[in-house]
């Protein structure tokens, strides 16, 4: 493997075909919860595949039997508390975005599972995502208390229209993979045990094809998602100020205890 990516913790990485890395995101017992490790890890990768001179495409997945199960309260609670780590969140989460759209190199995301979170960011902002029968994707800022901010704003309302964008992104409404196929939020659907075998034979196409030509279709076709950065830019920052509200706190505490949250309704500007 590369030296440029021996130095990850969270992010495992492997070659089941010839030019293509296949990053594996991994926190064991945690359904691979982006911690602030991964966090950081998910920002930098993108930045190494593009200068992997062995590399043509990136396929991103999950280990075992998810995705990747969204921010862990350790995180959430620092972005609460803590204003500094707040500002290196904001930072990062922009930086995640704008990474995987400048990444020149195909991407390929193969989703199982639940998909929340960072780890959803890049799965969906992939160039082809592929989602498992039984994925769980959900975007679950509004149940935490918080604007729909990460890549909502930039992506959804492109992929599935605005409509079906409000619904999913304001009641926090479960999209299994093949809801997300049939509303085009994802590339395609395939059962869950032919998953991995259908991103490596996407990916495979997609290195045997002509490499100027596929990144600047890429670049050029990922300038839509560059004029949506002003709405991505607002979406971002009216999340992380909502860390700093009550509304993040009882999210945040009403998912630790398992319950329902019991937001103020007078709050409400």
């Amino acid at each position: 493997m590369t030296e440029c990516y021996s130095g990850y913790q969270r992010l495992k990485f492997d070659r089941p075909a010839e030019r293509i890395v296949r990053i594996t995101m991994d926190t064991p017992g945690r359904l691979n919860a982006a911690d602030a490790v991964m966090h950081r890890e998910l920002v930098e990768v993108w930045k190494d595949v593009e200068a992997d001179p062995d590399t043509s495409v990136a396929i991103l997945t999950g280990a075992g039997d998810a995705f990747s199960a969204g921010g862990d309260f350790d995180m959430i609670d620092s972005l609460i508390n803590d204003f500094e780590a707040r500002v290196n969140g904001w930072k990062e989460a922009r930086d995640i975005v704008y990474n995987v759209v400048n990444c020149s190199k195909p991407i390929v995301s193969a989703m199982q599972g639940p998909a929340v979170g960072a780890g959803l960011v890049a799965g969906l902002l992939a160039d082809i995502s592929i989602a498992a029968k039984t994925a769980r994707i959900i975007d679950g800022h509004t149940r935490l208390g918080v604007a729909a901010g990460d890549h909502a704003a930039i992506i959804w309302p492109l992929l599935c229209g605005m409509a079906k964008a409000k619904y999913y992104l304001l009641l926090c409404e479960p999209i299994s993979g093949e809801e997300a196929e049939r509303i085009g939020l994802v590339s395609m659907c395939v059962d869950d045990d032919t998953l991995q075998d259908a991103a490596v034979r996407v990916a495979e196409k997609l290195a045997r094809g002509a490499p100027s030509a596929i990144r600047f279709t890429k670049y050029a076709l990922n300038n839509w998602l560059r004029m949506m950065g002003p709405n991505f830019d607002t979406s971002l920052a009216l999340e992380f100020l909502g860390f700093t509200g009550p509304e993040a706190r009882e999210g945040l505490a009403s998912l630790r205890e398992k319950r329902r949250p019991d937001f103020d309704p007078s709050s409400s500007l």
